[in-house]
């Protein structure tokens, strides 16, 4: 990791939920190669990646916090909307004709129709109407194929990208590129493998769940395979099928591979509740929201939500406002619907937040998740975090300079080591390797 040079270290950028100009606060760092395990932990701090660049949203200085959430596979329940979505899409794909002569050719057993008619099987349901998994004769009205593929750059997939961010998320052409697609799309740090594990065979790293009706390619769920987890990147589709609702389709497969293949747990990527675009992530049930705080998974139902309505900063860990006195709750909920933080410009017409203070360590900031500066060095033993200087193993104490280097300044190596590592928590920061190639 590297926690060194533009763009890495405690940054504001423009919100793309809400458009403020500076509004959403994230430390970042670069990474070169990370393997599933280690990013699994890191997931579980409220981390995410873009192509190479991992980032950790400040949730309660940004404008849209970004919770992490997710759900497990083997109690996921299927609404009556998402299991309507699948079936016109299943009906779409065979055709009538193929529906009614596969009746006939094939029938059902009675016990197999009953409990079909009973039970939502999610693994069953998304492999109907797949040109592998039908009985032939006679020949669906669409041959839908699905596959995993290498995150790797094609013109075919490069062209699905243009049309979803032009067409569906209205994007202007000058934002779309194909050196964009290749660093957000397709430069994973995280290496493809197979490897055992409870006696099944499991894909780990980042790969492309392409979709074709037809041999033509319609959508891709860009997926990071873990240990645990089956993590959405991200997902397009071409207009052309935008009336299926891919996006309800997409999710409904991951869920089932996470099911399917033994990773349990669907990570959705970051819920902003209060993004209209991403209300549909908390209607996949039962899900879970981690605590910023505490790192604690909660259960995402009704009443979580309704505290998210009132607030849009929310940790479940810290005590219950209305447990405080009438002043100090006025208070509290004043200032989490307002963060009184010394980087907002209250005078701002527009709202925005000034650009962050860079002499501020980052444990000094009141970072939700991030450690103190005290936890750091009891838990952390900076002396022997993992170096590699080009391309040559070392520890930090061997480095010239390292005992005077001071703590506290952003600008010194040490200073930056320890705010690495404050964001990582102290077991990443016993595994990770940091680099100053």
């Amino acid at each position: 990791m590297r926690p060194l040079g533009p763009g890495s270290g405690y940054d504001n950028n423009r919100c793309g939920y809400c458009h403020s100009r500076s509004g959403s606060f994230s430390y970042y760092a670069k990474t070169t190669s990370l393997t599933p395990d280690f990013y699994q932990s890191l997931l579980n701090r409220g981390w995410r990646r873009s192509g190479s660049l991992l980032y950790k949203p400040d949730l309660r200085a940004s404008c849209c916090p970004q919770y992490t959430l997710r759900l497990d596979s083997n109690s996921f329940h299927a609404s009556k909307d998402q299991r309507q979505t699948l079936n016109r899409f299943t009906k779409f794909l065979l055709g009538d004709a193929y529906i009614k002569d596969a009746a006939k050719l094939y029938p059902r057993s009675r016990e197999h129709a009953k409990k079909r008619d009973t039970e939502f099987d999610l693994v069953e349901r998304v492999h109907e109407g797949e040109k592998e998994y039908l009985k032939s004769p006679p020949e669906p009205a669409h041959a839908l194929v699905v596959t995993l593929e290498p995150d790797t750059y094609t013109d075919e997939k490069y062209q699905l990208f243009e049309n979803y961010q032009r067409l569906v998320h209205h994007e202007p052409p000058s934002r779309i590129s194909k050196s964009g697609f290749k660093s957000f799309i397709c430069s994973s740090p995280l290496p493809r493998s197979k490897v055992m594990i409870n006696n099944h065979e499991r894909s780990l790293g980042s790969y492309h769940q392409c979709y074709r009706i037809d041999g033509k390619l319609i959508a891709i769920g860009v997926l990071d395979l873990l240990p645990q987890c089956v993590s959405a990147v991200y997902f397009m589709y071409h207009e052309s099928v935008h009336q299926h609702g891919f996006g309800k389709l997409g999710g409904l497969r991951e869920i089932a591979m996470a099911k399917e293949e033994g990773y349990k747990w669907w990570y959705a990527g970051f819920y902003i509740h209060n993004c209209v675009k991403m209300k549909y992530k908390g209607d996949y049930t039962p899900q879970h929201i981690l605590d910023p705080e505490s790192y604690n998974w909660n259960i995402l139902d009704a009443d979580v939500k309704k505290k998210l309505d009132k607030t849009k900063y929310l940790s479940l860990s810290h005590e219950d406002a209305s447990l405080l006195p009438s002043s100090e709750t006025e208070q509290a909920t004043t200032s989490s619907d307002s963060p009184t933080d010394p980087m907002v410009d209250e005078d701002d017409e527009d709202e925005d937040q000034s650009v962050p203070q860079p002499d501020i360590p980052l444990f000094s900031r009141g970072m939700p998740g991030v450690m103190t500066k005290e936890q750091i060095l009891a838990e952390v033993d900076l002396d022997h975090i993992k170096l590699r200087v080009r391309g040559t193993d070392a520890e930090a104490c061997d480095l010239v300079g390292w005992e005077e280097s001071e703590l506290e300044s952003t600008y010194s190596i040490k200073g930056s080591i320890a705010e690495l590592a404050a964001a990582v928590g102290p077991e990443c920061a016993r595994e990770m390797v940091v680099s100053l190639n």
